[in-house]
């Protein structure tokens, strides 16, 4: 064979005549003749082997030409063909390469074999491979299609023959074929016509999918045999940077091939030559190249996983890329650096220099932990996160890392705030000190521990025999001499001395700054002051820059002698145990030795605790401190940090954190919001926490559940344990083993037959109370039990726990089930409530704090559970009654009749103040629930009866009464059967409350003219508690008609504003509000009063009153109007909880549509009038919150014309400035820019006030840095208008305008001819006079009402008591009622 087969780098190239020897096609067949050639090139391979390719490679050839108008089945058996070849040579060239004796021709011949049906096969692969992508595409089925129903042409099972191909190759490349070539050196054609076969299948879209597994390893296969043994290396490369760049899907493949090539094939090079290629990418490359960014930080993502310890070496040059502009692979880096110190640089056994890298990367780590973008903050204490979970974080930087952790509590960003949560739990749950301590438990030990420190230090110092001279002692005594030698040394007279010295000393040899500098402070220790001096100063001349002799640059005496004090006593003093290990030994006596290593040991033990509790302490400090924050982001509006924040008080929880009971207390409200998500997660929280406990057997998790919620139920808000049913109903919900031991605990604890804490007790009862609300036996068939235990004689004894029991007991009643069958009540008799009449009658006479809400659940309780419960409740203030009046009696001072008439004051003091403040609160609590019974209990029991009633009568009703159907249709059709008696049902009960309930002969009206007395005579009666549930009873009785509310609001509102006791003023207020959702035409004139306790002197009332306001507001019952400035200025409240409860008013104000738009200006006028006298920097603070709330356009640019017309009514100088600050607190676009413009007439007056001139440039300022140049032009032509009449005054300008104007006209005369006489001049440019106040259009004021003077009697004029409350003529008329669709009923 004469001729050699070039591996072409084009397929044209092989029908061109090329080289002498060079194989060139001669012969490209038709694609009508390739059928025929195919069946020669078969049974060719049959008879021949492998080597008929060197015959019918022009047929293979031809294929290739015609790829694209062939038949598949031509391809097919082409492909076929090929890879026999292929196989026939990797069988038949192990035995010829082993034997060594291939003659030269017979070499060429098998090169020459493996060339062509390399080249051949993929090539045509690479053919096939384009083909079937461009059908895929093609052929894609549409929506709802399947796949294989999509009918096109293509290569069939192309897949599987892919595979095949490679397993081909990967057999050939193996064999050890490099002897063929000369010197075993492959040409680089041959290798990159495999790798780019490879290359062109990895470009695959689907390659990166799970069903291409195998194909993908087969390609790394191949290539890998490629750069381990025909030196593809540099190749694979730059091909690996290429792939990236331009698919991004393929970085995960990438980094697996990268990974094998340098673990299986050994070739560890190629991850730091890819490294480099990476690292040395420039920022300007990266921009330009977009998604290859992304594929490059996903490609060191995945590979640091994979080779951590081979990337080490090399991870200097990724670090470049830490200051560079792109945030994904700033990401990446940081994961490359975080995988390192995770699976490699860990552990206590690292070198120096591991430890070096180790903490190095750290400090990087860190740096980025602050990164100006927010995902890589965000990514970077993931990574931190993973090494916290590892244990891979050495302790000392525990607290510093836990503190800028804290920090990024903080973040704007909500993944930072994520990632942030999760870091603190993974410190919390991996911490190597104690959590269950906090840093208050800590400081005592630790000032313990520090003062034994102390003195075992102390009594070593006193034990040290021999006394260091510290060089700065030696220095001192030999300062003097050194001195007088500096002085002498620098006299003109010894200018002829130094120089002999200079000569002396310049045949020493040259040494280094360092070596000089110890050589002088050694002359000063050896008393030659003066050599030392010279060498000094020679020093300085050779070493102008050294930090030894730089203080001699002003040669001076005192400059030469702190310099030589520097050098013999060096910049720091050594420390004493330096010292003292430099001391010379001393003689010990026999045992000293011992004792004296024991007491170092004792030393270093001791240091060592003190350092762990310091540890300890700073790191429950910043426990403490994430606690507080992450406490807060529990209510903020995002949904996955709410998610993250419990489920890291529940990690807090698990390990016993100090306080950590805060958050998941804290939590608990969440059980009721709206957002799914966050309920699940409360709700699984506590599952976790509290529902699944662990123990032996069942008993045992029943005791450990049952004391778990009992802690959690200790000292808990009424709020808390409503939240808390929620999440236990549940629970009880499920029947279950545990749930009946669970019971049985809960019984045992109450009922005391387990020794137990009163608080324990009070919280079983409440959670069984929470099992009848699943199950009402659970409580219905133990009510003896209850009723003995906590209802007996010993209820006086602890009437929490009474009060508690009947909260139990509630849970039983209809009223919590909603029942529409016939109501659950007990008889009249039965001993529940014998008990009950008995401890409350009992307890009127009593003292005890805690009656008064046992009394209020006792009431309610009567009139959820009994029947007839109003004989009940009269049966029961007779008696209570009859106790007091008792008590009277046998104090000998006071009967019936005088109590009632008043007809002595020296007797009415003798009165038990408390007990008749009792007894009051009693009937105010009868009344109330008896308007309740009326209105919810009797009124259901008419709808059901009346429900009952009209299905008998349809069941009854004859079929010959055909019109009558048809007329009760029609009625039912329009809803008049419904309306008509749901309207009759209402006015019943209303005529009950008006005309029966405070009939005479009722027991409640034998009440109300003591109340009204003791309200109206607060002189008289100023005992507090009597005071107080007398205002309390008095609104109770007011809710039971229209007319006692009218005869009374007078009182109540007196009471509101002119009571001293903060606590009467906080409960008016909340009387009040229920009124007004009661009666909100009655209450609707005194509104401006109700607004007046905002500004109340106390701080309780101003909250109770911003409370009831507010709920009064976004209910929609309370009109919102001016008074809302009012509670705008409690955004400055000093209470922390007022203000934020402001916040919140104006925050849901601001949902309402336009309600808050519709208000500002009211509210700036009156935050702004000189009366009130607000400081310039609270109107700005409490403007920039509310008009935070102003977003849309059209609202900017009506405000903006509002605001300007209120310049016209403005008067001070205060007023202006404010209106100015307003506007400049408006985002103002274009449209409000042209408002500004056509408002000139009103504020340019005012322009000469820098009051008004500053913030309206600062609009146009605003205005300029994002406006295009047209409209920039305007502004700028108006900031100069402004900007003139500032500086000359209006007048002026206007004056100089009109000049100009005359001019212009005047000049313009000379070419014009004058206008006719009747013509109308224009009136464009004429100064306008000066204006005064009157001639402004002022809106007249209404005529304000005048304010109620209001004075309580003096207690010597009795024969005023009537009086203390407001006139007639003072009281607030309706002026605007409120229209109502419905009779509003009771709510409470």
């Amino acid at each position: 064979m004469s001729w050699d087969f070039i591996v072409p780098i084009c397929l044209d190239d092989l029908v061109k005549s090329g080289a002498v020897n060079q194989y060139v096609v001669q012969d490209v067949l038709s694609a009508k003749q390739l059928p025929s050639h195919l069946n020669s090139f078969k049974a060719a391979l049959r008879n021949q082997g492998p080597l008929c390719i060197l015959e019918h490679f022009d047929t293979a050839y031809s294929v290739l030409k015609h790829c694209r108008t062939v038949d598949v089945a031509v391809k097919e058996d082409t492909l076929e063909l090929l890879i026999q070849v292929v196989r026939g040579l990797s069988v038949s060239l192990p035995t010829l390469l082993l034997s060594g004796s291939l003659s030269a021709v017979n070499r060429k011949q098998q090169l020459n074999a493996i060339k062509m049906s390399v080249f051949l096969l993929c090539k045509l692969t690479e053919t096939l491979e384009s083909d079937s992508y461009r059908e895929d595409i093609v052929t894609a089925p549409s929506k709802g299609r399947k796949k294989d129903k999509v009918a096109g042409k293509g290569l069939l099972q192309w897949d599987s023959d892919r595979e095949t191909v490679l397993q081909c190759l990967t057999q050939l490349l193996q064999l050890d074929i490099r002897t063929l070539w000369s010197l075993s050196l492959v040409e680089e054609e041959f290798v990159s016509c495999v790798t780019c076969c490879c290359y062109k299948l990895l470009e695959n879209p689907t390659i990166s999918h799970m069903k291409s597994k195998s194909t993908r390893d087969a390609i790394i296969h191949v290539l890998g045999i490629m750069v381990k043994k025909y030196n593809h290396m540099l190749g694979a490369c730059v091909k690996v940077i290429q792939l990236l760049q331009h698919f991004e899907q393929l970085a995960s493949v990438c980094a697996q091939a990268v990974s094998a090539w340098s673990t299986d094939y050994g070739v560890k090079a190629i991850v730091g030559e890819i490294m480099r290629e990476i690292g040395q990418k420039s920022s300007e490359e990266l921009a330009r190249e977009g998604s290859g960014v992304k594929a490059f930080s996903s490609f060191l993502s995945e590979l640091r996983t994979l080779v951590p310890e081979i990337m080490i070496p090399n991870i200097s040059v990724l670090l470049t890329h830490l200051e560079g502009e792109s945030p994904s692979l700033r990401v990446a880096v940081c994961e490359v650096l975080g995988e390192v110190l995770v699976r490699v640089l860990t552990g206590d056994k690292l070198d120096d220099s591991a430890r070096a890298d180790r903490d190095r990367f750290l400090d990087t780590l860190q740096e980025h932990i602050h990164d100006a973008h927010a995902h890589v903050r965000a990514r970077v204490l993931q990574v931190y996160t993973r090494i916290v979970n590892s244990k891979a974080l050495p302790l000392n930087r525990y607290t510093e890392v836990m503190e800028l952790t804290v920090g990024r509590l903080g973040d704007k960003s909500v993944h930072v705030c994520k990632s942030a949560i999760q870091l603190l739990a993974a410190f919390i749950a991996h911490n190597p000190y104690s959590c269950k301590l906090s840093s208050k438990d800590l400081k005592k030990p630790l000032e313990k521990e520090t003062a034994k420190l102390k003195e075992m230090r102390d009594a070593q110092r006193e034990q040290e025999p021999v006394a260091v001279i510290t060089a700065a002692d030696l220095w001192e005594a030999m300062k003097p001499e050194v001195e007088l030698t500096v002085k002498a040394h620098l006299e003109p007279s010894s200018e002829d001395e130094r120089d002999k010295e200079e000569e002396e000393n310049e045949g020493e040899e040259e040494r280094s700054d360092r070596e000089t500098a110890v050589q002088i402070a050694q002359l000063l220790r050896e008393n030659k002051y003066r050599k030392a001096i010279s060498l000094y100063m020679r020093a300085h001349s050779l070493f102008p820059e050294s930090s030894f002799f730089s203080a001699l640059d002003d040669l001076n005496t005192e400059t030469l002698i702190n310099g030589l004090a520097t050098l013999f006593i060096g910049p720091e003093q050594e420390t004493p145990e330096a010292e003292a290990s430099n001391a010379p030994p001393t003689p010990q006596k026999e045992g000293e030795g011992g004792e004296n290593e024991g007491r170092e040991n004792e030393m270093k033990k001791q240091e060592m605790l003190v350092q762990y509790l310091k540890d300890t302490e700073s790191f429950a400090l910043q426990v403490e401190r994430a606690i507080a924050v992450i406490n807060n982001m529990l209510y903020w509006k995002t949904t996955t940090v709410v998610q993250e924040a419990v489920q890291f008080c529940v990690t807090a929880f698990e390990f016993s954190v100090a306080d950590s009971v805060c958050g998941v207390r804290k939590m608990l409200p969440l059980v009721w919001s709206t957002d799914v998500a966050v309920k699940d997660a409360v709700i699984q929280a506590y599952r976790r926490l509290y529902l699944n406990p662990h123990g032996d057997n069942t008993r045992a998790k029943a005791q450990t559940l049952v004391d778990s919620l009992s802690e959690l139920m200790v000292d808990s808000s009424l709020g808390t344990i409503q939240c808390l049913e929620e999440i236990v109903q549940e629970f009880f919900s499920n029947e279950s083993a545990l749930q009946s031991s669970v019971v049985q605990v809960l019984w045992e604890r109450f009922s005391g037959k387990r020794e137990t804490s009163a608080l324990h007790r009070r919280a079983a009862v409440l959670l069984l109370g929470m099992a009848a609300r699943a199950e009402r036996e659970v409580v219905l068939s133990n009510l003896d039990t209850l009723c003995s235990v906590a209802l007996g004689e010993k209820v006086a004894e602890d009437y929490l726990l009474a009060r508690d029991t009947l909260v139990t007991i509630v849970n039983i009643t209809d009223h919590v089930r909603q029942s529409k069958s016939i109501p659950f009540r007990l008889p009249m008799d039965h001993h529940l409530f014998s008990c009950l009449s008995q401890a409350v009658a009992d307890g009127v006479v009593t003292s005890d704090p805690h009656w008064q809400p046992f009394m209020e659940q006792a009431v309610r309780l009567i009139y959820f559970l009994a029947e007839s419960p109003d004989q009940l409740c009269s049966r029961l203030l007779q008696r209570s009654a009859r106790l007091l009046l008792e008590q009277i009696t046998e104090g000998g001072e006071l009967n019936q009749s005088q109590l009632q008439e008043g007809e002595s004051q020296g007797s009415e003091e003798q009165v038990n103040c408390v007990s008749l403040a009792q007894v009051l609160s009693l009937c105010g609590a009868v009344a109330f629930w008896q308007v309740s019974h009326l209105e919810r209990s009797v009124s259901a029991e008419l709808r059901r009866r009346r429900g009952e009633k009209e299905e008998e009568e349809k069941e009854n009703a004859p079929a010959n009464k055909a019109k009558k159907a048809n007329d009760s249709c029609v009625e039912e059709e329009l809803g008049l059967v419904g309306a008509s008696a749901e309207d009759t049902e209402a006015e019943f009960i209303r005529k009950v409350c008006e005309t029966e309930l405070l009939a005479e002969g009722n027991m409640l009206s034998s009440f109300l003219p003591l109340l009204v007395k003791v309200c109206s005579s607060p002189g008289r009666y100023s005992h507090p508690q009597l005071i107080t549930a007398a205002c309390l009873a008095l609104s109770q009785y007011m809710m039971i008609s229209p007319a006692v509310c009218k005869d009374n609001i007078r009182l109540l509102f007196t009471v509101l504003e002119k009571s001293t006791l903060p606590i009467v003023r906080a409960n008016t207020i909340v009387a009040l509000g229920d009124l007004t959702v009661r009666f909100p035409n009655i209450l609707e004139p005194w509104t401006p009063n109700l607004y007046a306790r905002l500004n109340d002197e106390n701080a309780s009332v101003r909250l109770t009153a911003i409370t009831v306001l507010t709920q009064l507001v976004l209910k929609d019952v309370m009109k919102v109007k001016g008074q809302v400035s009012e509670v705008a200025v409690l955004l400055l409240d000093l209470e922390p909880h007022i203000a934020s409860l402001a916040l919140n008013f104006f925050n849901e104000l601001s949902a309402k549509d336009n309600a808050i738009y519709n208000l500002l200006p009211d509210i700036i006028s009156r935050l702004s009038d000189p009366e009130r006298a607000m400081k310039e920097d609270d109107f700005n603070t409490i403007m920039k919150q509310l008009f935070s709330y102003v977003t849309k356009e059209r609202q900017t640019e009506s405000l903006v014309e509002k605001l300007c017309q209120r310049f016209r009514t403005a008067k001070t100088e205060r007023q202006w400035a404010d209106l100015a600050m307003s506007l400049s607190l408006l985002s103002v676009c274009e449209r409000g820019f042209k408002k500004l413009q056509e408002c000139w007439d009103c504020y340019s007056d005012k322009l000469t006030e820098p009051g008004v001139y500053q913030p309206l440039l600062s609009i146009l300022a605003k205005l300029r840095r994002r406006a295009k140049p047209q409209f920039k032009a305007q502004v700028e032509d108006f900031e100069k208008r402004l900007t003139a009449v500032h500086t000359k005054g209006l007048e002026n300008v206007e004056s100089e305008g009109r000049e100009q104007q005359m001019g212009d006209t005047q000049s313009q005369n000379m070419h014009t001819p004058q206008p006719h006489k009747g013509t109308r001049k224009t009136t464009r440019g004429r100064g306008k006079p000066k204006l005064d106040d009157t001639d402004l259009v002022t809106p007249k004021t209404t005529r304000s009402r005048p304010k109620a003077v209001i004075t309580f009697t003096s207690d010597e004029e009795d024969e005023q008591e009537d009086d203390a409350v407001m006139a007639e003529s003072e009281t607030p008329k309706v002026t605007t009622p409120i229209a109502r669709t419905r009779r509003t009923r009771l709510r409470h």
